[in-house]
């Protein structure tokens, strides 16, 4: 199952290192001046888990595979860009691409870095960037519009979609985001969506960027960002890009050590990697073998069939049964044989709902 996370915000506020920590490598280049970043840089990375390696440390399989999730470092944006300015138009079209923004926000002072406004006001700067998609949004939904007053004269259905675009119209009119639109259950809402993919509709994490001093107890600015976030219902995570770039390299205890020292537990990247997870509603099982040790990603709901059938359809069509034996289990009776024995290993059918952590073996016929 893909996942794809956009990395946004306006020009000099960090996305390019947040990118080079992410990918932990120098992939992206990072300079102080706009535009830097033209053609989407992209790389696939994995999302930490530590059950991986306590499954690994049981099994002994010839290789571990986690799951992973892509991310998209995509130019800059500015004031403008609906109408195309800058970037714009390009810009827009690779969010369309994306299931989650990470929205990166500039929270620190540095004079020696250029702010495209002239001045740090993270806010504004959030402002800039959700009213111009918004403002693409308009455009998309206007022409949709046109299309569907045609096609209403002899189709109910494209009466009912036509209606309802109307109404989401008057919504962005107002400068509201999709996303706090009330009538998102509606089937011909779902249709536009869908087809149009709404830049205003989707998922944000804001990454809040500041300096060393400000990453253990938050500054003025990340507590606008907080505030602000508060009206959305989004999640802001704490980051100093700087920091988790010279992370690159280091071993686990290494890092672990560097955190430490500045008073915080886990990476600002690893908590976007799984609030990402969380927040699209995914999960993992686990399949455990001598030849490998591997996280599959599924949606939190999804029955064994559906599971089986993101490593092979054929595994979701000629699906007879699962064995499924717990993380929890797995752990304390450290082996499939002695979980077996004890009892722990269970045989689902089609209905089974997959559970986070589940390690997992289906049975199929095709």
């Amino acid at each position: 199952m893909g996942l794809s996370v956009g990395i946004v915000g306006l020009p000099n506020i960090g996305k390019s290192t947040t990118f080079n920590a992410l990918t932990k490598a120098q992939n992206a280049l990072s300079m102080n001046y706009a535009f830097c970043t033209i053609e989407p840089n992209k790389a696939i990375v994995p999302v930490p888990d530590d059950r991986l390696e306590q499954l690994s440390n049981i099994v002994k399989p010839q290789k571990i595979q986690p799951s992973h999730i892509e991310f998209v470092d995509i130019a800059g944006l500015v004031k403008g860009a609906s109408r195309g300015e800058g970037l714009g138009n390009q810009f827009l079209s690779n969010i369309r691409e994306v299931e989650v923004i990470l929205h990166m926000v500039r929270c620190f002072e540095d004079k020696n870095i250029a702010h495209v406004e002239g001045e740090i006001d993270p806010v504004r700067d959030i402002e800039i960037i959700e009213t111009e998609l918004i403002y693409a949004d308009i455009t998309q939904l206007e022409n949709k519009i046109n299309k569907l007053t045609k096609q209403s004269k002899t189709n109910k259905d494209a009466k009912a979609m036509l209606d309802i675009a109307k109404e989401l119209l008057t919504h962005l009119e107002e400068l509201k985001p999709v996303s706090l639109y009330s009538n998102k259950t509606d089937d011909s809402f779902i249709s536009l969506d869908k087809e149009l993919k709404f830049l205003s509709n989707k998922t944000i994490i804001y990454g809040a960027n500041v300096d060393e001093d400000s990453l253990k107890e938050d500054n003025s600015f990340v507590q606008q960002v907080k505030q602000y976030a508060k009206k959305t219902g989004f999640e802001v995570v704490t980051l100093c890009a700087k920091i988790e770039e010279e992370l690159i390299g280091l071993s686990d205890d290494e890092a672990k050590e560097f955190l430490d020292d500045f008073g915080v537990k886990f990476s600002g990247l690893e908590t976007i990697i799984q609030k990402s997870f969380d927040l699209l509603g995914l999960q993992s099982y686990f399949t455990a073998g001598v030849q490998e040790v591997r996280s599959w990603t599924i949606k939190k709901g999804d029955t064994a069939p559906k599971a089986a059938g993101v490593i092979h359809n054929d595994f979701e069509k000629g699906f007879i049964k699962a064995e499924v034996i717990s993380f929890d289990d797995y752990i304390t009776y450290q082996s499939e044989i002695k979980a077996k024995e004890a009892g722990k290993m269970r045989l689902e059918g089609k209905e089974y709902v997959v559970q986070d952590g589940d390690v997992m073996h289906f049975k199929f016929n095709v």
